[in-house]
């Protein structure tokens, strides 16, 4: 690349942290967009903004090859109201903020990357969804997922390359969803959740960052899943995790059981329900080669095998 500098908005969470250990050796500079202090650490600069409005941050864009946005409220919470709201406005605003900015640029970033999700398809049994004949269905995440990409991509940037990642589940050794199934299987209730027919589509973090530094040397534009090429149903899911795990039995939560868990933890059903199958269709055609195809490869590298 002709420019060394990468804009990470949102990148103190886990994602970000991933995404800052993988590039942090090809990029001479990293600003990372964040609601905290300005500061330096280990030459990364984190340079405040409220994800909102245009500022002083919006400098920081000039001469970018890349600007990749993560920020948007965890969907890890009850869905009421208020939390409905906070999830669609982070999403939409940050991305409508980024999109003012970039237009505002003397060169702007060459690449923009905005974050999507894998949950923007219908609950899927019976089919894979791919980018291009996967189907959207209605209801809140789809929906908030629909009015995310319609922000993103509604905004012409005519010097600068738009990609949305529809990422799915993420595992990792610091964050995300795995810490909590790794915990719960560690307590021996690491059995299949609900009828543990719905399908897992899931990436290891390295290929996540992998994925992305693909994306950006082969210009790929448009909407892009980024999960692995195998989804796997929970039930055979969770016996991968207790098998890496050493733990030879997980009692089993049916829906029920669930639903009182998820009351109490003040996070949602659907987030273990829902059936995610998706496949990564346009990173395969484009010659991407996973290094964790299956989810029992990914596991037992992040379980320490």
């Amino acid at each position: 690349m002709n420019s060394s500098k990468m804009i990470l908005a949102g990148g103190t969470g886990f994602l970000g942290q991933v995404l800052l250990a993988y590039f942090k050796p090809r990029f001479q500079s990293i600003v990372v967009l964040t609601r905290g202090s300005n500061r330096f650490h280990e030459n990364v600069q984190y340079v405040r903004w409220d994800a909102e409005n245009l500022g002083a941050w919006q400098n920081e864009l000039e001469n970018a090859a890349v600007l990749i946005n993560l920020t948007g409220k965890s969907v890890n919470c009850r869905y009421t109201a208020k939390n409905k709201s906070m999830i669609l406005a982070s999403r939409i605003n940050s991305t409508r903020v980024l999109n003012q900015a970039v237009l505002r640029c003397h060169t702007p970033p060459r690449h923009f990357i905005n974050s999507s999700t894998a949950t923007i398809y219908r609950d899927a049994y019976d089919k894979k969804m791919d980018e291009y004949t996967g189907e959207i269905g209605h209801d809140f995440s789809m929906d908030v997922a629909k009015r995310w990409e319609a922000e993103f991509f509604g905004t012409d940037t005519p010097k600068t390359r738009k990609t949305a990642i529809r990422t799915s589940i993420v595992l990792g050794k610091n964050g995300g969803a795995f810490l909590p199934l790794k915990r719960i299987t560690a307590l021996g209730l690491g059995g299949k959740q609900g009828s543990g027919k719905q399908f897992v589509s899931w990436i290891h973090s390295l290929d996540f960052a992998r994925a992305l530094d693909f994306i950006l040397e082969k210009e790929l534009e448009g909407v892009i899943n980024v999960t692995a090429p195998n989804p796997i149903t929970n039930a055979n899911f969770m016996a991968v995790l207790r098998k890496a795990m050493g733990m030879p039995l997980g009692l089993n939560a049916p829906k029920a059981l669930l639903e009182i868990g998820t009351f109490f933890l003040q996070t949602e059903t659907e987030l273990v329900l829902k059936s995610r199958n998706v496949i990564p269709k346009r990173l395969l055609e484009a010659g991407f080669v996973f290094q964790y195809e299956e989810a029992g490869m990914a596991v037992r590298e992040i379980v320490g095998e």
